[in-house]
This record gives structure tokens, C-alpha cells and sequence, in this order.
């Protein structure tokens, strides 16, 4: 299948891939079991015991499964995957990798940064230094340094069935960039909330843009959590009868 526009993964309802789970035909026909009427996201029932990544953007809603995990010495990659071949990256939280988009991002280069909790714990904006290579176009080595600071949490959000009060929130601006860089290589801020407890930490959720007209959400996804959006939809249908 050729490379489709974010605005078209709406209906694209995705599964995992992760070792311990259900196997893979058994983890797709159980998610598009889940349709009942119109295929859209919020009416699908995903399989339990697989991990999954809801993005969001202004034209439609996805469900990302996890398709592997590639070791790091900075960390963990959680790589995602649709049906279709939309790929995301993801490393502590932040988006370094796309591919299958309009945009894509390729050889992300980003430094060993602070954990979230000790920049939780510090009233400092961190400063650090991104390279990325962007396509279409054959933009390489686009650098972008940006600024780190907890901020308070926005008055909107795509967050969704999640406990607000647990989380702590994080903005990234981006505050100089490389002096050959286009105008289409300036980003809007990138907004993270994580959930800290104790030594764990987690990214649940995040906001950040491949470029001025293409910006993502994503959140960590249950099958429990869409269950519960399922049930919201189903008695709003009701009441609507």
C-alpha cells in the first residue's frame, strides 16, 4: 500500500506485535471484530494484553500498536506500527522517528537528556540540541535547539480517560534554529504529561509536530481505556434514540 496522508487513518485500526501477546491473526480479526455500524475508532473493541498508542490529529483519530522495542544506551524505542504502515518512533516520550506520512522524520540525533523527574524537581529550563533529516525534500542535518521546562497543564488536550491530578506537564519550544533552515522547518512547542511515581516514570501523552501543518498527538492506549470510550458512546447513542 502506497503512503497515506495522516487525515486518512481514521479508520485505520491497528494492532500489536509484542512477544508475549495474543498471535498476530488472532489480534487483528479480534480488532475488527469490534466494529459494529460505521468504522470509526471510538466504536472498535481492541484485544487486551497488547499495547497501544491513540494519535490524534485535526482530521481524524488512529490506533498505533507496539511492534517492537529496540534497546538504546538513552533508552528504549518503542516503534509503532498501523495496518497500513505508518510507522512512529518513540523514545522517553519524545516522537524521533516517522515514516509512512506526509512528512517523515529520519536519523534523529537527540543527546542523553535529564530523567523527567529531576526536571520536575528543578526550576531550570534545560537547553539542548536536535538533528533530524526531513523527506520529502532531502532536508539533512536540520538542527533545532530547543528549551525544556515544566509548564502547567493546557486548558485543552486530545487526553482522554486518564487521571489529570497524577500527572505533571512538560513544554519543549524550539528557540533557535540552524541559520539554513527553512521556514518549513520551524515547529510549534511540543508538550508532554508524565505520570512520576517514585522511580518509575512515564510519558502517557504528548503533542509534538513534524512540521507547521502536520502535529500529532499521542497517548498511551488500553484496551480497558476504549472499552471505556465505547461505553460513553454507545449510552450517548442511546440517549440520542
Amino acid at each position: 500500500m502506497g503512503r497515506l496522508p495522516l487525515r486518512r487513518l481514521s479508520p485505520l485500526l491497528v494492532f500489536a506485535l509484542s512477544a508475549c501477546a495474543l498471535p498476530f491473526t488472532e489480534a487483528l480479526d479480534a480488532f475488527r471484530a469490534g466494529f459494529r455500524g460505521p468504522p470509526t475508532v471510538d466504536a472498535a473493541k481492541i484485544a487486551p494484553k497488547f499495547s497501544y498508542l491513540r494519535v490524534t490529529n485535526p482530521y481524524g483519530t488512529a490506533i498505533l500498536g507496539l511492534n517492537r522495542v529496540e534497546p538504546h544506551p538513552d533508552g528504549p524505542i518503542l516503534v509503532w506500527q498501523s495496518v497500513a504502515g505508518e510507522v512512529l518512533r518513540i523514545q522517553n516520550g519524545r516522537l524521533i522517528g516517522a515514516s509512512g506520512l506526509l512528512t517523515e522524520w529520519h536519523d534523529v540525533r537527540v543527546p542523553s537528556l535529564p530523567k523527567w523527574s529531576e526536571l520536575a524537581a528543578s526550576s531550570q529550563a534545560v537547553h539542548w540540541k536536535r538533528e533530524r533529516d526531513v523527506m520529502p525534500g532531502y532536508r539533512y542535518g536540520i538542527q533545532d535547539e530547543l528549551m525544556l521546562k515544566v509548564a502547567p497543564a493546557p486548558a485543552r488536550s486530545a487526553l482522554r480517560e486518564t487521571d489529570e491530578t497524577t500527572l505533571t506537564w512538560f513544554e519543549e519550544d524550539v528557540v533557535t534554529r540552524w541559520a539554513s533552515a527553512s521556514s518549513e522547518d520551524k515547529l510549534p512547542p511540543a508538550r508532554y504529561a508524565v505520570r512520576i511515581a517514585g522511580n518509575a516514570e512515564t510519558v502517557v501523552y504528548g503533542e509534538q509536530c513534524l512540521s507547521p501543518k502536520l502535529c500529532l498527538t499521542w497517548q498511551r492506549w488500553s484496551a480497558e481505556q476504549q472499552d471505556r470510550v465505547r461505553e460513553k458512546l454507545a449510552g450517548a447513542k442511546g440517549t440520542s434514540e
